[in-house]
């Protein structure tokens, strides 16, 4: 399933209507904290786990939503207000995370 529409509907929300109808809403700070690259979320390489230090959420910009980007026809590409931009939010990681009661309830890995 891929997004038919991605837009920010106000300064702290992210929302995506599916190809099924679905709406997700997104709050800006949750798709920040829950940033997918390795330096973010970690990384297991060869049997040798990558776990990185807690975040700083007082970073300035860290939570605001400069650009989003296409990648490929699976994926978007975040670009933060404090120049992080190497998470890759594919369509699938972006419904494990959707915030809706159907989704958190039916989804979580």
């Amino acid at each position: 399933m891929s997004p038919k529409s991605i837009k920010k509907i106000n300064p702290n929300e992210l929302q995506l209507v599916w190809s099924d109808e679905h709406e997700s809403v997104y709050p800006i700070s949750y798709l920040r904290d829950l940033c997918p690259c390795a330096g973010c979320a970690g990384e297991t390489v060869l049997f040798h786990q990558y776990v990185p230090p807690p975040p700083d959420k007082l970073t300035p910009g860290r939570y605001e939503l400069k650009n989003i980007v296409p990648v490929g026809s699976y994926a978007i590409q975040i670009i933060w207000g404090d120049r992080h931009n190497t998470g890759i939010y594919t369509w699938e990681h972006l419904l494990n995370i959707c915030p809706c009661e159907y989704h958190q309830r039916n989804f979580k890995p």
